[in-house]
């Protein structure tokens, strides 16, 4: 092989007219058997890419999450992620616990959403205990209430820290002010800002104290205010416009084949909701429109968000008033051999046993007593088979798939959980883009990663 430089050198296939080869470039006259040293000549000349390890304690990551590329200059060429650095073991912990103790371990996977997951458990116990038609009303309602604030509360912290990172930091004060007035409902009625435990399978924990409808109907309009502060401040901003329009951008068909949902999937315009498809907790009585968007790009994903968030104060007033028509009406299934635990109530120092209720079985009714101690410790037994539920989260379709052996416990518990899946597009999502919209993308996902690394 021999290379020479050829400064009148014409390409043949150029186009006419068009000015010759640049002069000083190197011609190569290759023989039999040497294009492999030709292809390692020119790999060596133009190979100017660069791994960059972003990662996993980085703050644009939106979590402990591993994120590979592989960049040419600051374009994106391939993108791999790692996760599992916040694994808990949350799946094999439940399959030593009772079925009623499995609500305080899946509350704690998706943290800023816990509700969805509460509900979406107690839904599987119950269709394996075969009493979905026997959860009060009033139950439903309280569940329904509970899920619509958590999705408002879960869409604030997704678009206030995804603005936050393109430099928008009152995005995320004011989205945390609106936040925590949702917060300070769940402590009222649950004793606990997060990781409640409040869904119980065959209804809730507690009733709701009377003033708590009140203070719903209070905050409500300061939530909305929040909301409308913040569309205003970005949803015609020239910098967030710029920044978010065509970026991010997933294919209708790619995102069906990756499995995402929710808001990324309603981005792309597909209006699939559970709550209309396949409506559980009653939400086939309310009255909601699904909120979709037709460019698939973060901007969209960002609209349909706060669409949502609209929405989910439609659903919230028809909850309370539903809630104000069924006051005094049951919480929990009337059976006592799954009614636990029984006579819980809030006092100062969060959720607790009722005294009176304590008193009572103490004091006047052995066999009471007995039955509340063996439901605690030992819990109940469920026949062999296996269920498989779904709700619609905040982040997507959420699955419970529960397998039963007959014990008091489960023999296998499993959760679909969307920022896993949802993440799996990411690839696709970045890759020949920048890496200024890389962060951008991956924040419009919306993962958090106490579900993924469950």
């Amino acid at each position: 092989m021999s290379t020479q430089t050829n400064p009148a050198f014409t390409d043949i296939h150029a186009t006419p007219g068009a000015p010759d080869q640049t002069p000083g470039l190197p011609e190569y006259n290759a023989e039999v058997g040497e294009w492999d040293a030709i292809a390692h000549d020119i790999e060596s000349v133009h190979n100017d890419r660069i791994a960059v390890n972003m990662g996993p304690v980085h703050p644009s990551t939106h979590g402990v999450l591993r994120v590979i590329v592989e960049l040419e200059g600051e374009t994106v060429k391939d993108l791999r992620l790692g996760t599992g650095y916040l694994h808990t073991g949350i799946e094999k912990s439940m399959e030593y616990r009772t079925f009623n103790q499995g609500v305080a371990f899946c509350t704690r996977m998706d943290y800023v959403a816990p509700m969805f997951q509460e509900v979406a458990w107690c839904l599987a116990v119950e269709k394996a205990l075969g009493i979905t038609d026997q959860v009060p009303g009033r139950a439903s309602e309280i569940r329904v209430l509970m899920m619509e604030l958590n999705r408002i509360a879960s869409h604030l912290v997704a678009v206030g820290t995804g603005a936050n990172e393109l430099g928008a930091t009152t995005m995320l004060t004011t989205g945390f002010r609106a936040r925590e007035e949702i917060l300070r409902i769940f402590e009222h009625v649950t004793g606990l800002r997060m990781n409640h435990a409040y869904m119980r399978p065959g209804g809730v924990a507690n009733d709701l104290l009377p003033d708590t409808v009140q203070m719903v109907r209070d905050k409500m309009p300061l939530v909305k205010r929040d909301i409308e502060e913040m569309q205003d401040l970005i949803m015609a901003n020239p910098i967030f416009l710029g920044r978010t329009k065509k970026s991010g951008y997933m294919p209708l068909s790619a995102m069906m084949a990756l499995g995402l949902t929710g808001p990324c999937l309603r981005a792309g315009g597909l209006p699939l909701d559970l709550r209309k498809t396949q409506p559980y907790c009653g939400y086939e009585t309310y009255s909601f429109d699904v909120a979709t968007a037709q460019e698939s790009d973060v901007y969209a994903r960002t609209e349909v968000r706060f669409e949502e968030m609209f929405q989910s104060l439609r659903i919230v007033y028809q909850a309370l008033d539903r809630l104000e028509a069924s006051v005094g009406q049951p919480v929990m299934v009337a059976d006592k051999k799954l009614a636990i635990p029984g006579g819980l109530t809030l006092g100062p120092d969060g959720q607790g046993q009722n005294p009176a209720h304590v008193a009572q079985i103490l004091g006047s009714s052995m066999e009471e007593l007995i039955h509340h101690f063996k439901l605690v410790t030992e819990g109940y037994r469920i026949p062999p088979g296996q269920v498989f539920q779904k709700v619609e989260h905040a982040k997507g379709i959420f699955g419970v798939h529960l397998v039963t052996d007959g014990g008091t416990h489960p023999y296998r518990a499993h959760f679909r959980e969307p920022s896993y899946s949802n993440l799996q597009s990411a690839s696709m999502m970045c890759e020949g883009g920048l890496i200024a919209d890389l962060v951008v993308s991956i924040g419009s996902l919306d993962p958090v990663f106490g579900g993924v690394d469950r």
